[in-house]
């Protein structure tokens, strides 16, 4: 019997373990940085022990021992499949809530869990060695790490020339991810869809299925909407799915939660094995509410020794889930990633919210940029997805952009509508369109006039000045603010004497006064090259005299374990350098300057 769980991971997880140890009666201990000494996950624990870092495996096993855990919950993410943590916590007598270490050894690798899919029957992605000659491969390929998941360490690669930069681009994020920079290079479908199955198997020799997931509405390999069952699936393909992740899993002996994904070519039908996630998914939720089931529960029960309470034949299937994931980014601009204080959050009270995210809380670019989890169900499919738009619309978070809105135009739209219509590669392929400002504009005139009694808004008519972005620089303000208020049509406001701030459909907008708006600098010149989102420089490539052509990579700034490449924008030679490897830089910062041929002394 477990008494004391750990959870060795930060942020919504934590939370989410927490609130069924909590109904289970298991006293919760939390571990933390000092960035997070007053974050959500630690006020939810009964205890909180400080740790230098959640990836330092031996602080994060002391701090156990210290606080009498008898079990670890790793979360997902961070150390939840490193085999050599998971061994340290079995040897130190106390219960890993997920697979051995052996089998996190063998399935928690893509290389590995790749040879005993094949072993086992199961249709894998043709895939090539690093040794063999590029020239041979046939593009588009895909170059993933082995270690680890959840889109990290990975590069389309659509050319020969392209590959050692897409190698050296995947190791280096691997590396910072997993701490391990090996790599696969496989073959890339283009028009596929990402489908998962939910397994769970105990130390009795029992594993089942809890049905299938489909996940391919992601961008850059980041899911962004998640949903079960997987729409559009014969009964037939449906079947073989669930029988081949059953089987694969009971070849290695699996105990616990784990996730097998595929890929299924929308050209042809074929399914192939693409990776085992030993641990609990993000997207969890969702084969909760399909599956009737508590995973968090049934991991503990599994982890304590307990034969699984069902088999397979005793699963009952339910309503359809759709999750959302509303990350700090500006989807419309680039999908960099965003920081600052949310000043005001309102999360949507018709869904389940798996989040820790409050008002006033500074959100930094330090962790993973997802902040929570919107989670809905339906009695079918369009019944899910219209409650998703509706609680998007309901959501609302002020004083840093997300992609809620996003999500919002994304939920409503024709593509998602349809079953099984969007592929994996869609959002690299397309572009969503950005919200009309025009009913928010109406809105904030209305609310300053309102507050202000004026005999007429600044921004009822042209001179109501949208920011060039979703991002515009709040004014800094003599004068309090108001404080946030809820008005009709699901918007969410902050109003000052210069500004309003508010959340409509999801969307943040900032509609500033034009004589309030003042001059934060001119417009960086065509050869400034500034920090495109806050974050850390990773590498610099040039120095100040250097000659560049058009296109060249001058340095790779990385925030959120995203990394983006700053090029020069014409030939010339490099005036200046601001930036130097490791530095910490603010959104705006000059990083280079490069000066057109013929225009230096």
């Amino acid at each position: 019997m477990i008494t004391t769980v750990l959870v060795a991971n930060r942020g919504e997880i934590a939370r989410r373990v927490f609130r069924t140890c909590r109904a289970l009666g298991i006293r919760t201990v939390a571990v933390h940085t000092d960035l997070d000494a007053d974050a959500l996950h630690v006020r939810d624990a009964d205890e909180a022990l400080l740790v230098p870092s959640y990836l330092d495996a031996e602080a994060v096993l002391a701090a156990a021992r210290e606080a009498g855990a008898d079990a670890i919950h790793p979360g997902y993410g961070f150390l939840s499949e490193n085999a050599a943590f998971a061994r340290a916590v079995t040897d130190a007598g106390i219960a890993w809530v997920g697979p051995s270490p052996t089998v996190i050894e063998q399935m928690g690798r893509k290389d590995a869990a790749r040879d005993l899919a094949v072993a086992a029957g199961v249709p894998v992605v043709p895939s090539y060695g690093l040794e063999e000659d590029p020239a041979g491969f046939a593009y588009p390929v895909l170059v993933k790490a082995a270690a680890g998941g959840g889109g990290k360490g990975m590069r389309v690669v659509r050319s020969a020339a392209d590959l050692p930069e897409g190698i050296a681009a995947a190791k280096r994020e691997a590396a910072t991810a997993f701490g391990d920079d090996t790599v696969l290079i496989e073959k890339y479908v283009e028009r596929g869809r990402h489908i998962e199955v939910q397994v769970l198997g105990d130390s009795h020799g029992h594993v089942v299925h809890l049905g299938t997931r489909e996940c391919s509405v992601q961008r850059r390999h980041q899911k962004v909407l998640e949903e079960a069952p997987a729409p559009a699936l014969d009964a037939g393909l449906r079947e073989r799915i669930h029988a081949s992740a059953v089987a694969l899993s009971a070849s290695v002996g699996y105990e616990n939660a784990g996730t097998i994904e595929y890929l299924l070519d929308a050209s042809t039908g074929d399914f192939y094995f693409l990776e085992m996630n030993t641990r609990l998914q993000v997207e969890h939720p969702v084969t909760e509410i399909h599956s009737g089931t508590d995973l968090v529960a049934l991991q503990l029960a599994v982890a304590a020794g307990e034969p699984l309470p069902f088999d397979q034949a005793g699963l009952r299937f339910y309503d359809h889930a759709i999750e959302a994931r509303i990350y700090a980014e500006d989807a419309f601009g680039g999908f960099l990633p965003q920081a600052g204080r949310a000043t005001t959050v309102h999360w949507p009270a018709a869904a389940r919210v798996d989040h820790a995210l409050e008002s006033g809380q500074v959100v930094s670019t330090s962790y993973d940029p997802m902040l929570g989890k919107v989670i809905v169900a339906g009695r079918d499919r369009e019944a899910a997805r219209r409650a998703l738009v509706e609680a998007l619309d309901d959501t609302a978070i002020l004083g840093l952009t997300t992609n809620t809105g996003f999500l919002r135009v994304l939920a409503a739209g024709t593509e998602f509508a349809e079953p099984g219509g969007i592929d994996t590669a869609w959002l690299d392929r397309n572009e969503v369109p950005a919200p009309d400002p025009a009913p928010a504009r109406a809105i904030a005139a209305r609310l300053w006039l309102d507050a202000h009694t004026a005999p007429a808004g600044p921004f009822a008519g042209d001179g109501f000045r949208m920011g060039a972005a979703p991002v515009a620089p709040v004014v800094e303000l003599d004068e309090p603010a108001t404080p946030a208020r809820r008005v009709p049509a699901g918007t969410v406001a902050r109003v000052t004497p210069h500004q309003v701030e508010l959340a409509h459909h999801g969307q943040r907008h900032v509609f500033t006064r034009p004589d309030a708006s003042a001059d934060h600098g001119a417009a960086a010149g065509d050869g400034t090259i500034v920090a495109p989102m806050p974050g850390t420089v990773l590498d610099v490539r040039v120095a100040a005299g250097d000659q560049v052509s058009e296109g060249q990579v001058l340095g790779v700034v990385e925030a959120m374990k995203m990394e983006l490449a700053l090029k020069a924008p014409y030939d010339g030679q490099v005036a200046s350098v601001g930036a130097s490897t490791g530095q910490q830089v603010a959104l705006g910062a000059v990083l280079f300057v490069v000066e057109a041929e013929g225009e230096s002394a």
